[in-house]
């Protein structure tokens, strides 16, 4: 699989396996973790996950789902904004940590802004990354100006990505964020990227797809990795959704496709605040 280079050595997967509505029901259990490693047995290896999605939830999905093939996972959680102090910065990976059954994250992220001062979180990731609990770090859902902010203290430097919204609908962050990150190097890791199925309906996408012979949400999702320094996260909650997921590498979008997809979908013409769901 195509990867992203990150700063400072390593790389990033260009798709990944998200897992946002995971582990909050039982009766789902058994489908998502099949899913999670149906994805590896495909060399999707890029599972992301939060503390927050489903309580935890998710984290215990993907804990149960990678057993036993650790070393084929390149695995990304995210903190709590309120967690995300010196000290509970740390306490909440040791609990991340504890549901993933795992000794280290390889790529830990700040979820958002919230009230802690960045510098306090930044000192808990590395204190982190020192004692081998995670990999690198990174920021999700940060605008420009918090990127800016970001990149003031020293230790913010050592980011590596900002994950965010990105999808044909929502193409705001190619106005300022993504060049912004290009400049500097960073990965941009992009999620929702079928709009969580709002956009599959769409009459152009239906048509871009009928030439691939391919169905709408892999069109979408080939946009996005179409993108420079840009990976995607679509969330697949049974195997044979994360087989059609992997399917999307293989199309190649032709200046055609992505006119008539520019023609519906408008790139931005000026900044607009940065979109989250």
């Amino acid at each position: 699989m195509r990867q992203l280079r990150l700063p400072g050595g390593g790389d990033l997967p260009v798709l990944g396996q998200g897992t946002w509505g995971m582990g909050e029901r039982r009766s789902d259990r058994t489908t998502e973790i099949e899913a999670l490693r149906r994805g590896l047995d495909l060399g999707v290896g890029l599972i992301d996950t939060a503390e927050m999605y489903g309580n935890g939830g998710a984290e215990e999905v993907v804990g149960e789902a990678i057993a036993g093939r650790r070393d084929e996972v390149f695995l990304v959680s995210k903190v709590f904004p309120h967690n995300a102090s010196r000290r509970g910065a740390v306490e909440a990976c040791e609990r991340s940590l504890r549901r993933l059954n795992t000794d280290h994250i390889d790529l830990y992220l700040l979820h958002w802004r919230g009230g802690t001062p960045l510098a306090e979180t930044l000192e808990a990731f590395e204190q982190l990354r020192a004692d081998g609990r995670i990999g690198r770090f990174g920021v999700s859902n940060f605008d420009p100006d918090d990127m800016r902010e970001l990149w003031e203290h020293e230790l913010g430097r050592e980011s590596v990505t900002d994950q965010v919204l990105y999808n044909l609908t929502r193409r705001g962050v190619e106005y300022d964020l993504l060049p912004w990150c290009g400049e500097h190097g960073l990965a941009v890791m992009a999620y929702s990227p079928i709009e969580q199925g709002r956009l599959l309906g769409d009459s152009v996408l239906k048509q871009v797809a009928q030439r691939h012979s391919a169905t709408p949400a892999q069109v979408a999702i080939a946009w996005v990795l179409a993108t420079e320094g840009v990976c995607a996260i679509p969330k697949a909650a049974t195997a044979e959704h994360v087989e059609q997921n992997h399917a999307a590498l293989e199309i190649r979008l032709s200046d055609e496709d992505l006119a008539d997809l520019d023609a519906r979908f408008p790139a931005p013409g000026r900044a607009v605040p940065l979109e989250i769901l």
